[in-house]
């Protein structure tokens, strides 16, 4: 492991030379340097809360007390959900105080905030109740640069409260079904698997998301869908994160009306290595519909940059990530592009076929990427295409990077799901598993038919976006990055104030590709015509049959 660990919250490059050649991001407001910080979330009663129950405690009668409780209501509705306050005593840090008006039959309210709430101790977010009034809350002292999607639930059930700890817990798992976000809080992102929405906050030191948000639905569309395909994705609703402007993004001023829009189409590909059919989600550029197929192998140099992304139905059906895109291009932080994102299809085919498999890594390699440079003049050059995905979905990216790197010269590993092995039983989970990861093992050409790589061949620019509330990941991502570097590698990591959660990667994964893909201060350069991305070596793993890449053996549940 590297003697010199990255700062908190800072992306870290490193490399045997560095990473010159790759685009810094745009000029953005500065923020406070709190990486000395304790970022750990601590229990706190909210200057707001403490006030309001000295108030209530000396009210002089009913009528006073409901008097001040409405008002704290109407404050709340005005402001916003959680209260975000300063502490005198910490500078650094807020405090952060969830909100929930409950009525007769509230018996108990739940807290589900990533990063914040354990598991395993769900008793430990429950939320309180100030006497005598409607008002349910739960405050944390987090530091300031905290950004986190979080849920709700009010407990209404009959039946007394179960005093057994183990028996408290159960009745809270079961409880989680039912959560949904804060009624007072109007900042939302869908959530993964439901048909519901979680809500968003971000403390005011939290890295901006000048990119997020959705555009206007009335913006013009270049080209349209294929027949029989859904229209252009549906845009995220709520109201743009913190950091976002109603603007194309920070340098361009291009009102959000007025940015040009490009298309994504859906496909259904008889994806051989997997044995099924997959739907595959398809961005397409503005102004750059219809398009010519490359005649000549050169002709594919000057085309259009690629990013090959896990979980499309995700990123493309419901985080309306084509407004993203656009935004960045239009902003001319990046060059017309086109995306290729698979669908995940569900929780159970995810687990099955996403992590360190080859047959998927095939799919995405052999198939995706061919039947779309067939239709598209898509580069055909590595070090202009990314591999990106979340969780078992990183795990994908970087297993793809390493034994693929012919055909992906950058991997964007957000949050990589590291504790995946070869031979977990369906729905195992070893988050926190200790010891080197299987990946670093792998990657290091230690394991038995593995040869030490390639020389000349090159190997992927690697980027890591890690939540310093994700368990172990912080330490595993360390670890596969020393042995990454030690074999010529390029690598950044990100380690950010958040948890396993998409209110963090869709505004990091804008900021990943713009520093691997972006044009830089030219935002005229021609579409592909930037520099490769990555030096090293490869990972050769075609003898290697045992390393759990056949698609035999099944990857663990968990977190995306």
């Amino acid at each position: 492991m590297s003697d010199c660990p990255p700062l908190e919250g800072r992306t870290d490059t490193g490399g045997p030379a560095g990473l010159a050649g790759l685009t810094d991001l745009p000029d953005l407001p500065d923020l406070p340097d709190l990486t000395h910080l304790d970022a750990t979330p601590r229990p706190v009663t909210g200057p707001r809360i403490a006030r309001l129950a000295r108030q209530l405690q000396g009210a002089r009668d009913a009528a006073a007390r409901d008097a001040l409780t409405e008002a704290f209501w109407a404050e709340a509705a005005r402001t916003g959900t959680p209260l975000v306050e300063e502490l005198d005593d910490a500078p650094g840090h807020r405090a952060v105080t969830f909100l929930w008006r409950g009525h007769r039959a509230t018996r108990r309210v739940l807290l589900l905030a990533r990063g914040i709430t354990d598991r395993d101790r769900l008793a430990d977010s429950l939320l309180h109740h100030l006497p005598g009034t409607d008002i349910w809350y739960l405050g944390h002292r987090l530091r300031a640069d905290h950004r986190g999607s979080y849920r709700m639930v009010a407990d209404i059930s009959a039946g007394a409260v179960p005093a057994d700890p183990v028996l408290l817990q159960r009745r809270l798992l079961a409880l989680r079904a039912h959560a949904g976000a804060d009624p007072l809080n109007q900042d939302r992102i869908p959530a993964r698997w439901r048909d519901a929405q979680d809500s968003v906050f971000a403390l005011p030191a939290a890295p901006p998301q000048p990119w997020t948000g959705s555009l206007p639905s009335g913006g013009a569309s270049s080209g349209s869908p294929s027949s029989g395909a859904p229209g252009p994705d549906a845009p995220h609703s709520g109201s743009p994160q913190s950091g976002d402007r109603r603007s194309g993004g920070p340098r361009s001023g291009v009102p959000r009306d007025g940015i040009p829009r490009g298309t994504v189409e859906r496909h259904t590909l008889a994806a051989g290595a997997l044995g099924a059919e997959r739907d595959v989600w398809v961005y397409l550029p503005p102004d750059a519909v219809p398009y010519r197929p490359a005649r000549e192998p050169e002709e594919r140099d000057g085309h259009l940059p690629l990013l090959v992304l896990c979980d499309g139905d995700m990123w493309f059906g419901k985080l309306g990530l084509r407004d993203t895109v656009d935004a960045l291009i239009a902003d001319g932080v990046l060059p017309p592009l086109a995306v290729l994102a698979p669908d995940a299809v569900g929780t159970a085919t995810r687990r099955l076929e996403l992590g360190g498999r080859e047959s998927y890594v095939s799919f995405l390699a052999d198939e995706v990427v061919p039947w779309a440079s067939a239709r598209w003049p898509l580069t055909g050059r590595a070090g202009r295409t990314v591999v990106a995905g979340q969780g078992l979905g990183g795990m994908t990216a970087l297993y793809a990077g390493l034994t693929r790197p012919e055909r992906f010269g950058a991997v964007v590993a957000q949050s990589p799901s590291l504790w995946w092995r070869p031979g977990l039983e369906p729905g195992a989970v070893a988050p926190d598993a200790v010891g080197t990861p299987w990946l670093a093992t792998l990657a290091a050409g230690l394991r038995d038919g593995l040869p030490a790589g390639r020389d000349g061949v090159r190997g992927a620019v690697v980027h890591f976006d890690v939540g310093l509330h994700e368990g172990a990941l912080a330490e595993h991502t360390e670890a596969l990055r020393a042995v990454l570097r030690a074999r010529g590698h390029r690598v950044t990591r990100n380690l950010h104030n958040g948890g396993h959660d998409y209110a963090c990667w869709r505004g990091f994964l804008a900021d990943a590709l713009v520093r691997l893909m972006g044009t830089g201060a030219d935002a005229s350069a021609a579409p592909g015509a930037g520099p490769d991305i990555g030096t090293g070596t490869a990972l050769d793993v075609d003898a290697a049959g045992s390393q759990g890449g056949t698609g035999l053996t099944r990857s663990s549940a968990g977190c995306p």
